[in-house]
């Protein structure tokens, strides 16, 4: 399965990559521009993910409501994101609409009118507090706080209340001129289209007035940090608890490895975490570990979520599996199933028109190299278990990570802690 994706750059910066499906009888496509949340300074926190929202709230040629009208009208989905790294403006659509559809979607990423501010302003401040119900998604950005501190990594995409609640039309118009320019945006679409089409169309729709640059100066990444231990007071049922530290970044070659040692370690459900606290034990009804990277750094983790009585067990567990990562060589059984499962996955995804739109703009956006599905198998088949011991010697060691847990009483989130490290229990 290769990869036949095009890609050119506007004389105004802007990049269009491209991916022909003519199978299909849709397109998929996405405006990219390379701003998140670490790009924010403290005063501005969750102005890139507000910004976002009001995308969607008019343009000089059509209200809100007209928008909505326009891509139901089309049987359209249509939706935007914001990551600590990457704003993206998304719509799959049939490929009869594509002129039309694009049109729009420029005029909402570039010309946006900023209308009903206050009313958005509410509705991201319900988000915020409906995210603040949330344990099980809170704690993680209780655990990134834990590992990059004041960084902006550290800080959660979807922003501060107080933030949102101070945020004028000038300073989010500001804000909007200083990061959508042409150096920071890409074009990225795949399904039933001509990558001369998708070209033409992006250099009369999005233009724009505006000097040519990268937008936002993204800092580096913070050195890495000592262990810390974080607990956030809430009445809950369960403890949600998540260990974790620094990562790799986004271009290290030992991804691939990366990728396959998470599905070892709490990825899949044959992987030790989910055999050993829920299947075993009856622990927990969720436990996993994930893996994210960034241009210049990454992070990863462990969640379980689990009652008072058993938060100590589950970390003992934890704990010893993260050990045993250090001192047991993974078997061939574990590295070809974990390896397949990978794989799997991936040549799964690619199945969908949207999932190729967003690897290639992904890619392009954060400069990662754009390997074809053969190239990702080939060095997924290329992994060893050596290879595996090594990162997981660099990365898991107990006494590397930090640790962060919501629930009601520290005392037993700080009494389990010896189960993973003596060096986490004094932090």
């Amino acid at each position: 399965m290769t990869s036949d994706h095009t890609l050119t750059e506007l004389d105004s910066g802007i990049q269009v990559v491209t991916e022909n499906v003519p199978s299909v009888r849709s397109i998929a496509l996405g405006l990219w521009v390379r701003v998140g949340s670490r790009d924010e300074q403290e005063g501005e926190a969750g102005i890139s993910h507000f910004l976002e929202h009001l995308l969607f709230k008019g343009t000089p040629k059509l209200t809100a409501e007209q928008i909505a009208q326009l891509f139901d009208g089309f049987g359209a989905d249509v939706n935007a994101a914001t990551s600590k790294e990457t704003t993206v403006l998304y719509a799959h659509f049939l490929d009869e609409h594509l002129e039309e559809a694009f049109g729009v979607m420029s005029d909402m990423l570039l010309r946006s009118t900023y209308a009903d501010l206050d009313s958005e302003r509410e509705v991201v401040l319900e988000e915020i507090a409906m995210y603040d119900d949330e344990p099980s998604d809170k704690v993680h950005d209780v655990l990134t706080a834990a590992i990059f501190g004041d960084h902006p990594l550290g800080r959660p995409v979807i922003g501060r209340k107080e933030v949102i609640s101070a945020l004028t039309t000038d300073a989010v118009a500001a804000y909007h001129s200083a990061s959508y320019r042409p150096g920071s945006i890409v074009v990225a679409a795949a399904g039933n289209l001509e990558h001369a089409e998708i070209e033409r169309l992006a250099q009369r729709a999005l233009s724009v007035d505006r000097t040519a640059g990268n937008g936002k100066d993204q800092g580096p990444a913070p050195e890495r940090r000592s262990s810390s231990a974080v607990f956030l007071e809430k009445e809950t049922e369960q403890y949600h608890i998540c260990l974790g530290g620094p990562g790799i970044r986004r271009d290290d070659e030992r991804r691939f490895s990366l990728s396959v040692l998470d599905a070892v370690l709490g990825g899949s459900t044959s992987s030790r975490l989910f055999q050993e606290v829920r299947e075993k034990r009856g622990l927990a009804y969720s436990v996993y570990s994930w893996a994210s990277q960034y241009r210049d750094t990454g992070q990863l983790g462990v969640y379980v979520g689990t009652r008072p009585e058993n938060v100590g067990q589950a970390m003992d567990v934890i704990g010893t599996e993260l050990e045993r990562l250090q001192r047991e060589a993974i078997t061939d059984e574990e590295l070809t199933r974990a390896r397949e499962h990978v794989k799997g996955r991936i040549v799964l995804s690619m199945e969908s028109t949207a999932s190729r739109m967003h690897r290639l703009g992904r890619s392009v956006l954060t400069g990662t190299p754009l390997l074809s599905i053969d190239e990702v198998l080939a060095r997924l088949d290329d992994v060893t278990g050596e290879q595996l011991q090594e990162l997981a010697r660099d990365f898991y060691r107990p006494e590397y990570l930090s640790a962060a847990a919501i629930g009601r009483d520290e005392q037993v989130f700080r009494d389990a802690l010896p189960g993973v490290s003596t060096e986490l229990a004094a932090a």
